[in-house]
């Protein structure tokens, strides 16, 4: 089967703030826009949209502002109402098989509980083939990633000894469709590959979001889970974009099983990610509404304010990792990924994607493939001509 037929049930505008404000005031943390495939936004139902921000409105005027916007932070992105959101600035398409023909898996985690949903990708061979366009809409950049695979694969050389286990780690508001490609291009490889929807996205349960420091703690039990049923290979590693590369980073601080990492687009500082979104994607909000939530976050998770930024986790507990910016981040720019990759430990490497912007990058196949598996497989030599910066061991 090679087909790129659009699918109606990931046919999805999750994104940041900007999109979530539209869906009625609902501030949300990151601007991760990708559609699954392009769909109507402001003209679907402007009699329920007027309805909707009326309601939230009132709701503004009879309660605190801050609070409410910590609350809206912290809600998990699948309880969103998902009928209204912005022109999504990536678009991605692929036959639904290239989900579905992977089970379906659940893996319960907490305090406080949670059911993980993820798919493990085996090795094999999917010929997965990728082609893009980049174009500019309403004066923005525009990308569209379409791919194709046959499945089921074809056994490798690597099916009944993967090489390892990559987890992979979506975005905020997305979920396991994200980073399915990849996970067919690392399974082509040789690598085991999960794909999971974190707390709160997707399919997986959820209240709340802890932006990292539950997280962590999440999926470490997967890991329990996958060494439970004989399919976690070692070594173990973890790849993630944005908030899930966030993650991984803080992850890989208080697991021990876990021994690369790669973090494509993280950011240092919750609060400074979510005013550049705020900036890029909804420069006509108060900034003030927003810093006001900012500041009511921490008590509502009952965690102290520095807990929330990544820096503040390396700075504790410096971890070794491949960090990777594009140079037309506006969200989470090349400056703020060296702050990080300033309090890595040694041995890191930093590469940065000339014109990739924060939505895109992660699908920059071409340039992230081979450095990413050199890293995977520790031939960090291999890197040398491909980065800016690399931190003496």
């Amino acid at each position: 089967m090679q087909s790129n037929r659009k699918l109606d049930e990931l046919r999805t505008s999750r994104g940041g703030v900007a999109a979530h404000v539209c869906r009625g005031l609902y501030l949300l943390p990151f601007a991760d826009h990708r559609l699954f495939p392009p769909r109507a936004r402001w003209e679907v139902s402007g009699l329920r949209t007027i309805c909707w921000l009326t309601f939230m409105l009132l709701i503004l005027a009879t309660t605190g502002c801050g609070s409410f916007v910590a609350h809206r932070m912290a809600q998990a992105p699948n309880t969103y109402p998902q009928w209204f959101g912005n022109l999504a600035r990536v678009e991605l398409a692929f036959d639904q098989k290239i989900l579905t023909n992977f089970p379906a898996h659940f893996a319960n985690v907490g305090p406080p509980s949670a059911r993980l949903h993820y798919r493990i990708i085996e090795p094999a061979d999917y010929q997965l083939q990728i082609s893009s366009t980049n174009q500019f809409k309403h004066g923005r950049p525009h990308s569209a990633f379409n791919f194709h695979a046959s499945l089921p694969g074809q056994s490798n050389a690597w099916t009944e000894t993967p090489h390892g286990t990559v987890v992979l780690l979506h975005g905020y508001g997305l979920a396991e469709f994200a980073m399915a490609p990849w996970g067919l291009r690392l399974a082509e490889n040789g690598w085991r590959c999960v794909l999971v929807d974190l707390r709160g996205h997707g399919k997986s349960t959820g209240r709340w979001l802890y932006f990292g420091v539950q997280e962590a703690l999440d999926l470490s039990q997967l890991l329990d889970t996958l060494a439970r049923d004989g399919k976690l290979a070692e070594p173990v590693a973890a790849i993630g974009e944005s908030y899930g590369a966030a993650l991984a980073l803080r992850w890989k601080a208080v697991e021990p099983r876990l021994t690369r990492v790669v973090a494509l687009a993280p950011y240092p500082v919750l609060s400074n990610a979510v005013l550049n979104i705020c900036h890029d994607y909804a420069d006509w909000l108060p900034a003030g509404l927003v810093k006001s939530g900012l500041r009511k976050l921490p008590a509502l998770l009952d965690l102290e304010p520095e807990e929330l930024d990544p820096t503040w986790i390396l700075t504790r507990s410096p971890v070794q990792a491949l960090f990777v910016a594009g140079a037309d981040d506006k969200i989470a720019p090349p400056e703020d990924v060296q702050q990080l990759f300033a309090h890595a430990a040694p041995g890191s490497e930093l590469i940065v994607l000339p014109h990739a912007t924060h939505e895109a990058m992660p699908y920059y196949f071409g340039e992230l493939t081979p450095p990413m598996l050199a890293w995977l497989h520790g031939n960090e030599r291999e890197l040398e001509n491909k980065t800016r910066i690399r931190k003496p061991d």
